[in-house]
């Protein structure tokens, strides 16, 4: 062995024989420390008054017998604390002894809340998470008191305040009060868009639910700042661009800017409208077996050319799912798979149908519904417990509860049951006001001022029930006017109510007599199809024609007097339009059939149909509309026609002319007698004026057309012509703060001499 691996060899040795010496004199201090560390031979707590001291040992993790460790010690202290019963713990050593001393916390005697006008305590209550006798902490204090100053912000409220004050009481016990400064109310002072060329700012903010400030609002709680109705009236944009053609819509920001006075919100909403698309090719497949494709296909809405629309489609897969389900394919995927044409500004939709996951549902679990009963929200679902779990049925359910109006957030999800096939839903909610109070005025140049008073509740004591007492007042007519509705009459989809009125009208300009009505109807209306609505109405009323001037027509004179009419109808009333007020584009038609003679004094059979169609033209920003209505109306006995069953031609029916200006006419006397036959229809294209779109001020061109004619009257002087009327016009309509404001300008074009023409006709109203 050379020289150089002995020395090497020797230093390796020394190296080890150092460490292990090295480590026996750690190992002895070490055993020496455990062995001079002081043993605790006993524990005491102090400081309890309710607690048991078995409950204060049971989480420290040292005992009697063992030695002294600080790391037990701090785990011990943290343990204690954690427990949330104790304000202060100390922990110490006496001796051979461990003290543990102990501040409890208090228990909670009562919770108050002091200043609240606008939250009842039943409200507040419900958001808090202490209770009486639960134990006091500061933690939980301050979190309560964030989360009711985030019910004051979702309010409207953001200037609240809450201060929390303790009162102590004997036996280590406390009142908690909730000092409550609840501030002024932070509305919306202006509601803005950025970014949309082919709806007006008008427009679109009657689509959002959030409205801008008004003294009138009083009722409603949409006119102060709630992000959650931010955020839903994002998802209501979505819908209604989707619903207009523009698949490439999103909403790139929602910004709420506090004023400088930190009284309002501006909110402005930042838009990216992309072009508009029609619908290209549209098919069905299937992976179904014994589910052919083409005996689908009529089942499609939208056909290839018209106009893309997002509801369309939704129709189409709620369609298929149900028609898959009755023929007993339970589990059932329909998706609606999109390719984008983006240079023909095509949309092609292809339905794929495909077994679902064989899932069923468990449970539907209800939740924040504090008035509205849960059979009101359960009847709305498409879905029931037990069922094969849908998810088109889902968002159909959660679209329907959204309908109803009384809800300003809906959330349904679904967690995983108690077995791999079961599903629970669960439904949370978070209801609003649904009661209403419509203070309505106007001037009609025909009617001269008018004005109505109505209170209304939508969800009369939380079941759903809509009841409206309404008065109007106006120089040529008052009414009184009492209605409730039942939904869901017999737990069946039937709605069944009862209406009750008072009526008085001046017809001493037309026809120179009054009109008193007096009675009640009794009605029940169902859904033939998602789109076709039928009502049956049974009616009673007393009707007397009044104040008969010394110089009326004989016709107005033979029929003075009142009777008794008892008569059933049966309405039909399609709606395809797009949205019901100021509608751009779809359809509409309705047929009204009323048959007197079950009872009363008057017997006769009144029908009466209308249509109308609406169609963008040259984009979107003008539109064209074609509308129309007709009637009919005969006794079944010798009889004449009472006066008060007539029609009568003129006026807002037929501009140009004035109100029953036109029709048969007493030529004596100039008194308006009325026809049982009529027809009239418009064809008008509205379209911008070019002023700013904040101003949402519109001109239109159009022309009215019609007729009345037919009597049975066996008077002289009388004159009836069938032959028609028509004008030509033009009119300016404006959105105004304080409601609708119209003006037209008519020239009657085709008319008889003896016809009452009026060139210049005005009405403005609005309802609060």
């Amino acid at each position: 062995m050379r020289r150089g691996s002995i020395a090497r060899a020797a230093v390796a040795c020394l190296v080890v024989l150092s460490a292990w010496s090295t480590g026996l004199g750690l190992f002895a201090s070490y055993a020496a420390a455990q062995q001079g560390a002081p043993t605790i031979t006993e524990i005491r707590v102090v400081g309890t008054k309710r607690i048991d001291p078995s409950t204060v040992n049971s989480y420290v993790q040292v005992q009697p017998g063992d030695n002294y460790n600080s790391a037990r010690i701090d785990a011990s202290l943290k343990a204690l604390f954690n427990t949330g019963l104790f304000a202060d713990v100390t922990l110490r050593r006496e001796g051979d002894a461990l003290i543990i001393q102990v501040v409890e916390n208090p228990i909670i005697n009562r919770i108050a809340f002091e200043g609240n006008k606008r939250l009842d305590d039943e409200v507040l209550d419900a958001e808090v998470t202490l209770r009486p006798r639960v134990v006091f902490t500061r933690t939980k204090v301050q979190n309560d008191v964030k989360r009711l100053l985030d019910i004051y912000r979702r309010s409207g409220r953001f200037g609240a305040t809450v201060d929390p004050k303790v009162i102590q009481l004997p036996e280590n016990r406390v009142d908690l009060v909730f000092e409550i400064d609840e501030g002024p109310s932070t509305g919306i002072r202006a509601i803005n868009f950025i970014g949309n060329q082919q709806f007006s700012d008008g427009s679109l903010r009657e689509v959002i639910q959030t409205d801008e400030s008004a003294f009138y609002r009083f009722l409603t709680s949409n006119d102060t700042y709630d992000p959650d109705r931010l955020s839903f009236d994002r998802e209501l944009l979505r819908r209604f661009y989707l619903s207009e053609g523009y698949a490439d819509f999103r909403v790139v920001s929602a910004i709420a800017e506090l004023t400088e006075d930190r009284e309002d919100f501006v909110i402005t909403f930042t838009v990216e409208e992309g072009p508009e698309y029609a619908f290209g090719k549209v098919a069905v497949t299937s992976r179904l077996r014994n589910a052919d494709p083409t005996e689908l296909e009529p089942l499609i809405v939208g056909v290839e050319g018209e106009r893309y629309n997002a509801d369309e489609v939704e129709e189409t897969v709620q369609a298929l799912t149900a028609n898959l389900g009755a023929r007993g394919f339970a589990f059932v995927d329909v998706r609606p798979r999109v390719n984008r044409d983006r240079e023909q500004r095509l949309l092609d939709v292809t339905y794929e149908i495909s077994e679902g996951p064989r899932v069923f549902v468990e449970r539907i679990n209800i939740s924040g519904n504090v008035r509205t009963l849960d059979r009101v929200i359960r009847r709305e679902f498409t879905i029931a417990e037990g069922d094969a779990f849908n998810t088109a049925k889902l968002r159909a359910t959660r679209q329907r509860l959204n309908n109803l109006g009384f809800f300003s957030r809906v959330d349904i999800t679904n967690d995983p049951g108690e077995a791999p096939d079961r599903t629970v839903i669960n439904v949370a909610v978070e209801e609003q006001s649904t009661g209403e109070l419509s203070i309505g005025a106007g001037f009609s140049s025909t009617s001269g001022p008018l004005g109505d008073v109505s209170i209304r509740e939508r969800n009369l004591l939380g079941r759903g029930q809509d009841l409206r007492l309404g008065l109007s007042l106006g120089a040529e007519q008052q009414r009184i006017d009492l209605s409730f509705t039942e939904p869901y009459f017999l737990d069946r989809n039937l709605a069944a109510g009862f209406d009750a009125f008072i009526r008085t009208t001046d017809l001493s300009d037309e026809s120179s007599f009054s009109e008193d009505q007096q009675g009640g109807a009794l009605r029940m209306g169902y859904q033939l199809e998602p789109d076709l609505r039928h009502t049956v109405r049974y009616s009673l009323s007393r009707q007397s024609v009044d104040d008969v001037e010394a110089t009326a027509s004989d016709v107005v004179k033979a029929q003075a007097g009142s009777h008794v009419t008892s008569s059933v109808s049966n309405d039909f009333f399609l709606d395809k339009l797009n949205r019901r007020f100021n509608p751009t584009d779809g359809y509409f038609g309705s047929l009204d059939v009323e048959v007197a003679g079950l009872g009363g004094s008057e017997q006769f059979l009144r029908s009466q149909v209308s249509a109308g169609i609406y169609s963008p033209l040259f984009g979107t920003s003008v539109i064209g509309s074609l509308t129309g209505e007709a009637g009919h109306v005969f006794t079944f006995d010798d009889d004449s026609v009472r006066l008060t069953n007539r029609f009568y031609l003129g006026g807002t029916s037929l501009r140009g002319f004035e109100s029953a200006g036109v029709g048969p006419r007493d030529l004596l006397t100039d008194d308006a007698i009325g026809g049982h036959q009529f027809y009239a229809g418009t064809a008008e294209v509205t379209f911008p004026l070019g002023l700013p779109e904040e101003f949402d001020i519109k001109g239109s061109v159009f022309s009215d057309f019609g007729s009345s004619w037919g009597i049975d009257d066996p008077f002289p002087n009388l004159v009836d012509d069938a032959t028609p009327r028509a004008s030509l016009g033009v009119g300016i309509g404006w959105v105004s703060p304080f409601g609708p404001l119209r003006v037209d300008f008519a020239s009657a074009v085709l008319k008889e001499n003896y016809d009452k023409t009026q060139t210049f006709s005005f009405n403005f109203g609005t309802r609060f």
